[in-house]
């Protein structure tokens, strides 16, 4: 089935849905995942965001995203004047990513605490975006559903954990992909849900999911 956005793109400013629409909808998702405001950035362009991304503003795009603005803000085409405003500084380099989608992107970013995180995500298309890596972790969503990424070692009772937190408060998954670096090492849980997941699970240290765990413990004493 052909989906409109596919023919028409989504409302934005700027010539591309893909190397402009879809470049922000990066910029946007790596500040997301970031969890705090971006200090540092390093992006690394691959294929054709490489070749033509200047002249498409994929460059200004990418920091606008960065930057929290949306597709359809007017000010992306003075995003790199917005960023030095702001405190953020960032790079441009060219990358080759072998068989990565040729709208592909490495984002390294660093946000004022110290935070980093390095995302590998492509433009699809039409405004759409794929995740492909989480700090060296394949992984693969879109951002277009509710999304609950989860970074755990890999270790059992994890997804357990989750899953009864997320049945406690209501939340109906829709989807659910593990992902890990090795055995016993840096695991990533990527969950859409048909619901929001509430701020009780997402804000530090995230009490629902501590409850859980904590009952999970104490039946281990009982047995």
């Amino acid at each position: 089935m052909i989906d409109i956005f596919d023919i028409m793109g989504p409302i934005m400013v700027g010539p591309s849905s893909s190397h402009t629409a879809g470049a922000v909808r990066i910029g946007r998702m790596a500040r997301t995942l970031l969890g705090e405001r971006p200090a540092r950035a390093i992006f690394c362009l691959h294929g054709s965001f490489a070749e033509t991304g200047v002249g498409h503003g994929t460059d200004k795009a990418l920091v606008a995203g960065l930057l929290g603005m949306a597709t359809d803000d007017f000010n992306i085409p003075n995003s790199f004047a917005v960023a030095a405003e702001r405190g953020l500084t960032f790079t441009f380099h060219e990358v080759d990513l072998r068989d990565a989608h040729p709208n592909s992107v490495v984002v390294d970013v660093e946000g004022v605490t110290g935070k980093r995180l390095v995302m590998q995500a492509c433009s699809t298309g039409g405004g759409r975006i794929q995740v492909n890596k989480i700090d060296g972790v394949e992984v693969n969503f879109t951002g277009d559903y509710h999304t609950l990424v989860i970074h755990n070692r890999d270790d059992r009772g994890h997804v357990a954990d989750v899953t009864t937190a997320l049945a406690q408060a209501r939340v109906n998954v829709a989807s659910m992909r593990l992902n890990r670096d090795s055995r016993g090492g840096s695991a990533i849980m990527v969950i859409e849900t048909d619901q929001p997941v509430p701020e009780l699970l997402l804000e530090p240290p995230g009490l629902l999911l501590l409850l859980v765990q904590e009952l999970r413990r104490l039946l281990s004493l009982l047995r």
